[in-house]
């Protein structure tokens, strides 16, 4: 389970990197992150809670983790558009994968796309934050 897990966190990636290669600037990538944000699921307004916040974005972001260690779904939002769109490629690349293969897939895909070198630093700060609840929820998965 874990090895397909795996792979398709790592196949989630290659595709991200193949649809970012078609944007020729940072305008059209930002506009294609933005588009992709509209398309999540709709976050219930009750989810919106202190407990399920992510500290360290600059931009309010509340992520949900449900499921098990087998098996870990994601849910998150953001006030921000562009947040809202690196949610749904965290999400693409994690969520519905098992914690094991979560823990074990690094965002290579940021680096691969540019996200590191066109993000402000505060937005960097907050993928950052993101990505560790990611796993943190991971890992607590995988103690219990």
């Amino acid at each position: 389970m874990s090895e397909t897990s795996t792979a398709a966190a790592q196949a989630a990636q290659d595709a991200i990197i193949d649809e970012f290669s078609f944007f020729g600037d940072w305008t059209e990538r930002y506009q294609y992150l933005i588009d992709l944000g509209r398309k999540l699921a709709p976050f219930p307004d009750e989810w919106k809670t202190d407990a399920n916040k992510v500290h360290g974005c600059q931009s309010q972001v509340w992520l949900v983790a449900s499921g098990d260690a087998q098996r870990l779904d994601f849910a998150a939002t953001s006030d921000s558009s562009i947040v809202t769109g690196l949610i749904a490629l965290l999400l693409r690349v994690y969520s519905g994968r098992s914690a094991e293969a979560i823990a074990a897939t690094e965002p290579r895909f940021v680096d691969s796309i540019g996200l590191a070198r066109h993000l402000s630093p505060t937005r960097s700060n907050g993928l950052v934050a993101m990505l560790q609840t990611i796993k943190q929820h991971a890992r607590a998965a995988l103690s219990t």
